[in-house]
């Protein structure tokens, strides 16, 4: 029996309602095509494999893997690419917001030899998101410029998970994908020395019939993550930078706080430490809005598989709390240190630009050395 033209993948969880219904569109959509689906699920809970495996007997063209150990949208995709027997790989969600009526539309600057890559986007003329909210939308739509300014990937919708590939696109980028990436369309056309030939096919995103949608906070740490792991991931640990980006919009919340407190006159407080007296609360109150920002942004972003919920928050909210003021110690310790020792005493170079040097280093060592007692000691474990 000869190979298909077209392999159509369905990485799926938890869609046991959609799956019945998408398979006979696929089929009808592709009617004038040799095909195979391939669908691969992460061992769901709603047991959608088990359904997927009954539909096999009247569906030939049906295969089914359940993954027993492996989890992730990317690893599912390269687990059915793998064994894919087409000359283009179609990659398309199973939970029927992806029109597959513009299949044929889509594989064909692939069998022409056109193209690498096609594209199933949202935003260019005659496609649209159907009837998001707003808060969807500009979620959307800040991840796709923020994937654009980070990554030069010249694709209108780099945040689409309908896609078409050609297997010898595949063969040339597979071991540069990261199987534990969130975005797949973003891995391919970032894992290849030379800008692949890409084709863009409008569609109009449906709305989610059954199911619920499985955007909540860790999508947007995950994608986070994956888009800094691109751009910055062989160099610098992409952890380490969604941390130091919470840390710079503390920064920011410290700064308001400050604004806040000399706006509203908060009281000086009297100490009996020389270097100390008088205390401005509303430094103070900076400080601490500061703490609590970037714990909750940390908590829920930067090491959300390690969350704290439900009363151990207060656990996690003193630890690091504690870790914040050793980092400030830290800061002023390295300050005085390069400061005062060796700027002033060893180097005879003071004035502003000097002092600012100094805490621009004081800083960075507080920084790092709070982001591994935060790693290892504060979310050190899961707690979920």
């Amino acid at each position: 029996m000869a190979n298909p033209e077209i392999s159509v993948i369905l990485p799926t969880y938890n869609e046991r309602e959609n799956v019945p219904i998408l398979i006979p569109k696929i089929e009808n959509a592709l009617k004038n095509h040799s095909y195979e689906i391939i669908l691969v699920d992460d061992n769901s809970p709603d047991k959608t494999w088990e359904v997927a495996e009954g539909l096999k007997t009247s569906h030939k063209n049906l295969s089914v893997i359940r993954r027993m150990e492996g989890r992730g949208l990317s690893s599912a995709v390269i687990s059915g690419m793998s064994v894919a027997k087409g000359n283009v790989f179609v990659v398309m969600d199973a939970d029927l917001q992806h029109d597959e009526r513009i299949l044929p539309e889509l594989v064909a600057p692939i069998l022409k030899n056109q193209s690498d890559v096609s594209v199933g986007t949202r935003y260019t003329n005659g496609g649209s998101t159907s009837d998001w909210s707003w808060i969807r939308k500009l979620f959307s739509v800040s991840a796709t410029k923020l994937a654009k300014f980070l990554l030069p990937i010249p694709v209108s919708d780099p945040m689409s998970g309908f896609f078409a590939i050609s297997r010898a696109y595949f063969q040339k980028t597979a071991d540069q994908i990261n199987p534990r990436g969130f975005k797949i369309l973003l891995e391919f056309l970032h894992g290849s020395e030379q800008t692949p030939k890409i084709s863009e096919i409008p569609f109009q995103f449906q709305s989610r019939q059954f199911g619920k949608t499985k955007l909540d906070g860790s999508v947007i740490r995950n994608y986070l993550i994956a888009l800094l792991d691109l751009r910055f991931g062989k160099k610098i640990s992409p952890t380490f930078l969604l941390y130091s980006l919470v840390g710079s919009f503390g920064v920011l919340v410290n700064l308001f706080g400050l604004l806040i407190g000399e706006t509203f006159r908060f009281p000086e407080i009297s100490t009996p430490f020389r270097f100390l007296n008088p205390l401005y609360s509303s430094v103070l109150f900076g400080i601490e809005i500061s703490i609590l920002s970037n714990f909750v942004l940390n908590n829920y972003l930067t090491f959300y598989e390690k969350r704290y919920i439900g009363i151990r928050i207060l656990q996690g909210l003193v630890l690091f709390h504690l870790v914040s003021v050793l980092g400030l110690l830290i800061q002023i310790s390295v300050f005085q240190l390069l400061y005062q020792r060796i700027f002033l005493l060893e180097l005879n170079s003071s004035g502003l630009l000097v002092k600012f040097l100094s805490d621009s280093l004081a800083i960075l060592a507080a920084m790092i050395t709070n982001y591994f007692l935060n790693l290892n000691v504060t979310w050190k474990g899961s707690r979920d």
